[in-house]
């Protein structure tokens, strides 16, 4: 399989869609559709907040997604790079898209100046967490979280 990792187009806008429904599906999560159409429209401004690759695999056909954003931390003058979603259909797991996308995120945040990347994942994303065993370093950091 070969992999193409692009920045995010106007044209991409339904098959990003269809992929952020998946990624909810999978972490068992309900959010209003309106939720998704914004994290779309922010990434597609300019000024907007979050930035985002696609991979596109055969036949043109977009087989994953991440999305990242930077914020300043007290710890350092360099930004930190949240990468925030990564998805990838079922059927292209294991075969390096997860891998490309998470590369793309490195190599625009070196560019950016950022200091480091960071995510977080459930706990029952097996088979995400050997990637990630693979490409990063596990913190010992406890997540607490507070809905307001």
């Amino acid at each position: 399989m070969s992999i193409t990792i692009k920045k995010f187009c106007s044209a991409d806008r339904e098959d990003w869609l269809a992929l952020w429904e998946a990624y909810l599906v999978f972490y068992k999560a309900t959010l209003p559709a309106e939720v998704g159409h914004k994290t779309w429209d922010r990434m597609l401004d300019p000024k907007g907040d979050i930035e985002g690759f696609k991979a596109v695999g055969d036949a043109g056909k977009m087989v994953g997604m991440v999305t990242y954003l930077y914020h300043g931390t007290t710890w350092s003058d360099r930004a930190r790079c949240y990468l925030h979603d990564l998805f990838t259909l079922p059927e292209t797991r294991g075969k390096g898209v997860g891998r490309s996308l998470i590369n793309a995120v490195y190599d625009a945040a070196g560019a950016d100046g950022a200091e480091a990347v960071y995510w977080l994942t459930q706990e029952f994303n097996y088979q995400g967490r050997i990637l990630y065993d693979k490409v990063a370093d596990r913190t010992p950091f406890i997540k607490y979280s507070h809905q307001l």
